[in-house]
């Protein structure tokens, strides 16, 4: 068994799924806090699968839904309408892509942007960010990469730069800047240039097999899905994915603490089996783990003038299980911060949640604008956590707007629903016509003071 272990620890596939077996001694009061951390740690990966089942339940790809190890792409920015996800983005179009590698790489091939801005964010199946290919990392020429398994060995074509996957399961998220409405069809031909592929067609014509629909399958959000599993379906369901998806070189606490239950890496699960105590732990596990799932990402990162800055556990977890299961919950597809930042504000200066019956200013110095090399924005959300429609149909604001500076260079944003006086339209982000409401700014390729404290938001102030 420690053998087993130590294999899929090195990057070699669990052959075997996961079981609870044997009797164990243990203090009740330990039992429920190992229950918890395992349902923890095993969060983001059951929610990974039921993302792909959902997202590849298609014949070929619609919206950014496509069948397993294909492309799709998003073609216009949500608007009031958009309630798949929440705080979407009016910056980017995406293009997401749900690949499995064990039976061969994927390769992908990335048209020159002709400079402009994307990344190509590449995760495990337990959420890490491993690769993030784009303007930042690897430039924005013409580049053709191949996404390995964990096991895979072989030669790739010359040219090609390889990505070893953790995982056989993974997830890219894409993210190419648009500048607006106007700039859809140069940012469409783009997306168009990207192909993906099974390395066995290179250098072949390819055309990708429709996928398979299954009209019995649940097609509920995912984290709602997990929500409503029994303890046995989750555990069953996780010691299923460790098959295929081994766990990180890291996990040996987590997984010895696991196994003084009976879980053991690499055996089948049977709830049955278990002592009375343990399933009764298991079974408590759901109810003690998902309000700490649900608050971890609302209450991680720093606070300062107002705004809620997350700079650690995000994109890359290490062994901090928690806030990778809760940004897993609130943010799955998250960046790691050298790719972007995204402070969030719910309160005004004097501390008092931000409201639609009040208006607001946002004053940047001209040494306080926001320092990145790719472009940055804010954000309004209204009290559902999405956009609200306006007369001008504008739900963001930045950089890439025809923004009035003062004088001296420093920026004036003016946060209402009412529209500002005449000649400050241009800086004016359009609060939801009642409710409260919250903020999020955007940095992509944030600079150094956005990443270590030097360079925070400056607060909302209410105009009296």
């Amino acid at each position: 068994m420690r053998n087993l272990i130590s294999a899929s620890l090195l990057g070699l596939s669990l052959s075997l799924p996961l079981v609870v077996q044997g009797e164990v001694k243990i203090a009740p009061e330990e039992l429920q806090d190992i229950a918890r951390d395992a349902y923890i740690y095993a969060y983001p990966l059951v929610l990974m699968q039921l993302t792909r089942e959902v997202g590849t339940n298609v014949s070929q790809p619609t919206g950014l839904r496509a069948p397993l190890n294909q492309l799709a792409h998003g073609r216009a920015f949500p608007d009031e309408k958009f309630t798949d996800v929440v705080r979407p983005n009016a910056d980017t179009l995406y293009s997401v892509l749900s690949f499995d590698v064990s039976q061969e790489p994927l390769v992908l091939h990335v048209p020159d942007s002709q400079g402009r801005y994307y990344m190509l964010t590449l995760q495990d199946w337990w959420t890490d960010v491993f690769a993030a290919p784009g303007t930042r990392t690897s430039g924005s020429g013409e580049q053709t990469l191949a996404i390995v398994g964990p096991n895979w060995h072989g030669t790739l074509p010359a040219g090609v730069r390889l990505y070893r996957s953790p995982t056989n399961d993974g997830m890219m998220i894409g993210r190419t800047r648009t500048n607006g409405k106007a700039d859809y069809a140069s940012v469409h031909q783009f997306q168009d240039g990207i192909q993906a592929y099974p390395l066995s067609a290179y250098g072949k014509t390819y055309t990708a097999a429709q996928g398979k629909v299954d009209p019995q399958l649940d097609m509920r959000a995912p984290p709602v899905q997990v929500e409503a599993m029994s303890a046995a379906q989750f555990f069953k369901r996780f010691g299923q994915l460790l098959a295929n998806n081994p766990p990180h070189a890291t996990d040996y606490p987590i997984l010895d603490r696991m196994q003084r239950l009976g879980l053991k890496v690499g055996e089948p699960f049977d709830l049955s089996k278990l002592s009375s105590a343990v399933q009764q732990a298991l079974n408590d596990a759901p109810q003690q783990a998902l309000p700490m799932i649900k608050s971890a990402f609302r209450n991680s990162g720093v606070q300062a003038n107002g705004w809620q800055t997350n700079l650690t556990a995000i994109g890359t977890y290490g062994s901090d299980y928690l806030h990778r299961a809760g940004v897993a919950y609130a943010g799955l597809g998250a960046n790691v911060i050298e790719d972007a930042i995204y402070p969030t504000a719910y309160s005004d200066a004097q501390g008092q949640p931000l409201h639609s019956d009040k208006r607001y200013v946002m004053h940047f110095s001209a040494e306080q604008l926001p320092p990145s090399r790719g472009f940055w924005s804010l954000t309004m959300y209204d009290e559902r956590q999405l956009f609200s429609a306006n007369d001008l149909q504008r739900f963001a604001i930045g950089d890439r707007d025809p923004l009035k500076f003062n004088p001296d260079g420093s920026l004036d944003l003016y946060i209402q629903r009412e529209a500002p006086t005449k000649g400050l339209h241009t800086n004016w982000l359009p609060a939801p016509a009642s409710g409260s409401f919250s903020m999020n700014m955007r940095l992509y390729w944030p600079k150094a003071a956005a990443l270590d404290g030097r360079w925070t938001p400056p607060p909302v102030q209410p105009v009296q």
